[in-house]
């Protein structure tokens, strides 16, 4: 482990001297010194939000799964739940709320409201918001949650992977200390792979600088 941080800090010494922010412009020593946090955060939060948890361990945490049946019924409720509680936040588009196939949930978080423009600290403003998310959650623990970071196209590509990273991480772990149990938590990193309009205008790049959570259920196939 203390050669792979190595390697990771090594790396990022390296990307610090020549890379572009998402602002466009060249990074400063401060943006360099959080570059080489967010490696090293990135080793803990892999670490802490497994993507290899196995069913068994999951389904213990979370005190077994839904049954196939009741599916359907309980992702209803929690998005109608989640879209009780985000109701100002959904009619001024700060988030939003999707049922998608397979009975996955998507909630949608923008940039202009959870996160400032190169930064992964999610802002003071929005940890209401972040409290009504988790407080849905929590409630409906029978979950799986993906923490999926995305940033827009100014920027070089290796830079907006790691922001995308940070960002989600960000998430995770304020899910976290909300009471949102880290078994449950995954988190990867988009960069601008995935945008959801053109980057060709500040409109369409702001749209695609966001954080997305998908919820997924965890079914009981016994």
């Amino acid at each position: 482990m203390r050669r792979y941080m190595v390697a990771i800090l090594s790396a990022s010494l390296g990307l610090g001297g020549c890379v572009m922010g998402e602002r466009g412009a060249p990074l400063t020593d401060s943006e360099k010194g959080a570059l080489i946090g967010a490696a090293g955060g990135a080793v803990l939060g892999a670490v802490a939000y497994r993507k290899d948890r196995t069913k068994g361990a999951l389904i213990g945490v979370i005190g077994g799964g839904i049954a196939g049946s009741a599916v359907g019924a309980y992702m209803d409720n929690q998005r109608r739940d989640l879209q009780k509680y985000l109701a100002p936040e959904i009619a001024s588009r700060q988030a939003r709320v999707e049922r998608l196939s397979n009975d996955v949930l998507r909630i949608t978080m923008t940039n202009q409201t959870a996160f400032d423009t190169d930064s992964s600290d999610i802002k003071p403003a929005f940890h209401s918001t972040m409290d009504k998310v988790a407080e849905v959650l929590v409630r409906y623990g029978k979950t799986t949650l993906t923490v999926a970071g995305h940033t827009d196209n100014v920027g070089s590509a290796p830079y907006n992977q790691k922001l995308s990273e940070r960002r989600a991480l960000s998430v995770a772990r304020y899910l976290e200390a909300r009471k949102v149990d880290a078994m449950r938590l995954s988190t990867v990193g988009k960069g601008e792979a995935v945008p959801l309009e053109s980057n060709a205008t500040e409109a369409g790049r702001q749209a695609n600088r966001r954080v997305e959570i998908y919820v997924q259920p965890v079914v009981d196939n016994s």
